[in-house]
């Protein structure tokens, strides 16, 4: 009976492993060319609007604060090239964190291995390519920030999808080994049973 009993235990702290998970908050952050943009929002679609996101360096030592507007997106400028760590806590034990890496920093804020700045390379890049004024780079990579945004949400929401497939799988192996306990204890009862008689 003791069996039993952790089986069903087993069973609940699953189920309830679950439904604590069915709202999981998720901080997606993307390099917009100077800027970083990033959205809050929770697994089932809602928007955090107003949401406080603080951000740090690798020490811990806050850098700045920003606030999501109604839509769950907030915007930041990276002003040093060092790792950016962000992070929202809604209360509710709602806590997310994403991390900025040195490399997907803007490209005047990289290191490459000399360390000197790729700033340079970028200007040369620029002199070369002279068939777009500044102007018109900076329409265009705007106007391809606003196309990829959806797709980048999509993305998000498909390993949130994944995240609960894989959680929904872990459950139907849980329950399938609860099964197949109350199978072999069926029948040791039944085994017992008929010994006695």
């Amino acid at each position: 009976m003791t069996l039993l009993r952790a089986l069903v235990l087993f069973c609940l702290v699953a189920v309830t492993a679950q439904t604590a998970s069915a709202h999981k908050l998720i901080l997606s952050i993307y390099p917009a060319g100077a800027m970083v943009e990033g959205e809050i929002g929770f697994s089932n679609g809602d928007m955090a609007a107003k949401a406080l996101v603080e951000i740090f360096d690798v020490d811990g030592k806050l850098l700045k604060q920003v606030t999501t507007d109604e839509e769950g997106f907030f915007v930041f400028e990276p002003k040093a090239g060092i790792r950016h760590v962000f992070r929202a806590d809604l209360g509710a034990g709602h806590v997310a964190q994403a991390i900025l890496y040195e490399e997907d920093l803007p490209v005047g804020l990289r290191s490459d291995t000399s360390g000197q700045t790729n700033e340079s390379n970028s200007k040369k890049a620029v002199v070369v390519d002279s068939e777009f004024s500044a102007q018109q780079q900076d329409l265009i990579a705007e106007a391809l920030r606003r196309e990829i945004r959806p797709l980048q949400k999509e993305l998000a929401a498909y390993k949130e999808k994944n995240d609960l497939q894989t959680i929904l799988g872990a459950l139907g192996y849980i329950l399938g080994l609860c099964g197949i306990g109350f199978y072999f204890m069926a029948r040791r009862r039944l085994k017992d049973g008929k010994d006695a008689d």
